[in-house]
């Protein structure tokens, strides 16, 4: 049976497929003006760049000649290179020392808040370090921390310490790096998490408390495994953006002293812009990608993010 529609349309027209009419509904072509934007930035500013770096990885361009193709040459390369590989290693200390320090104390301090203050003044004083820029945090860190007139070995003198080498020294530089980005990312992290805590039912605790369970016993079994989604998502974040390190590291060390702070990004840095192996440099880049992403599939994989307790 044939409608007006149909009718009107002539014998040889043809209908549109009902994926079409669903995109041509006022409702969705709404929701693409809005997108639109974000989807043209995203396009524009990572997308094209993503895939611009990526066949740049198969050249050996130095910003001076023009690129010619060597194929899988600069990936060879990678394999063999033992700074990528230490590098990489120094990168690895760095996360290992400030991930589970960071989230400890960003728990700590999360339920510390739920349970004695819910101010906005403490919220605020949490997040101001997060607010400032790197480079500002870096440089007043390498003046607090400066072996000589830094206010931090004054101290230590003061009650009878011998003078520290900090981010001068091989074996300190690092856990120093580690403590500068602890003070600056663990109040927002906190937030994250006491934000998350807040999704939590307040029935399950008093339930808890019914049946004897002490404050101890109901942080590991109620709000710990309550809080999965919420400490996946910090540790997804947080475990990529110390992979990416660099503006402490440019202001402090500079990957010094005798490599100790050399991290991969760092390394990227100078293998693009004082070398100028730009080529080689984003393969680097790709490497560094891909490393996160198996990272990441691991994390959500053995952190189970796709289940939730308050299901």
């Amino acid at each position: 049976m044939s409608t007006d529609t149909d009718v009107m349309r002539g014998p040889g027209a043809r209908t549109r497929p009902a994926w079409l009419n669903q995109w041509l509904k006022g409702e969705t072509l709404l929701a693409w003006l809005f997108i639109l934007p974000s989807l043209i930035g995203f396009i524009t500013f990572y997308a094209v760049p993503a895939i611009r770096g990526l066949l740049i990885s198969f050249t050996n361009w130095d910003m001076l000649r023009p690129a010619q193709n060597v194929g899988l040459a600069n990936y060879q390369q990678l394999l063999a290179d033992d700074q990528f590989w230490h590098a990489l290693r120094v990168t690895s200390y760095y996360v290992l020392l400030n991930i589970p320090l960071q989230t400890i104390v960003a728990i700590g301090l999360a339920v510390m808040m739920d349970r004695l203050t819910k101010s906005l003044v403490v919220r605020g004083i949490l997040v101001l370090p997060w607010l400032l820029p790197p480079v500002v945090v870096a440089l007043i860190w390498l003046w607090i921390l400066d072996p000589t007139l830094g206010i931090a070995n004054q101290a230590l003198r003061a009650i009878g310490v011998p003078r520290q080498d900090f981010l001068g020294g091989v074996v300190q530089a690092m856990p120093s790096i580690a403590l500068i980005n602890n003070w600056q990312y663990t109040g927002y992290t906190a937030l994250l998490i006491f934000a998350g805590l807040q999704t939590i039912p307040k029935d399950v605790y008093e339930a808890g408390a019914i049946d004897g369970a002490g404050e101890t016993r109901m942080f590991w079994s109620i709000t710990l495994p309550l809080l999965r989604p919420v400490l996946v998502f910090v540790l997804v974040t947080t475990v990529i953006g110390s992979f990416q390190i660099f503006d402490t590291i440019a202001i402090t060390t500079k990957g010094g002293p005798i490599d100790a702070t050399r991290v991969i990004n760092w390394y990227i840095y100078e293998v693009a812009f004082a070398r100028f192996q730009m080529g080689y440099a984003t393969a680097l880049a790709v490497a560094l990608f891909v490393i996160l992403l198996i990272v990441t599939i691991l994390q959500m994989r053995f952190l189970q993010s796709g289940q939730s307790d308050l299901a």
